[in-house]
């Protein structure tokens, strides 16, 4: 199997599963809403949850557009561009953040 094929099932895996941020978050308020959550707050979770989380991010917007089509270099790219972005502006809602980075 190669790079590529992994990482498209890891994709899939991901955006099936769900956002796993936080267990201490996720207790205190287990409904939680995309709107909700900052650059910061993905940027302050452990390397495999904030993957996760990006990766979720990228399905629930390519949801929203209703498409299904995705190329998984330009995910990754994205994926770079959003973590510089929220590094440098940590208030930044997410979802906004993400939104900019795919027009």
């Amino acid at each position: 199997m190669g790079e590529r094929s992994i990482k498209l099932g890891t994709l899939a895996i991901v955006l099936a599963g769900g956002l796993a941020l936080g267990s201490a978050q996720a207790e205190s308020q287990p409904d939680r809403t995309i709107e909700q959550f900052s650059c910061k707050d993905m940027m302050r979770e452990p390397d495999q949850n904030r993957e996760v989380a990006i990766a979720f991010l990228h399905g629930y917007i390519l949801g929203k557009s209703g498409d299904s089509k995705f190329n998984v270099e330009t995910l990754e790219k994205q994926t770079d561009a959003f973590i510089d972005e929220c590094l440098d502006n940590p208030q930044a809602n997410a979802e906004a953040v993400m939104l900019k980075l795919k027009k």
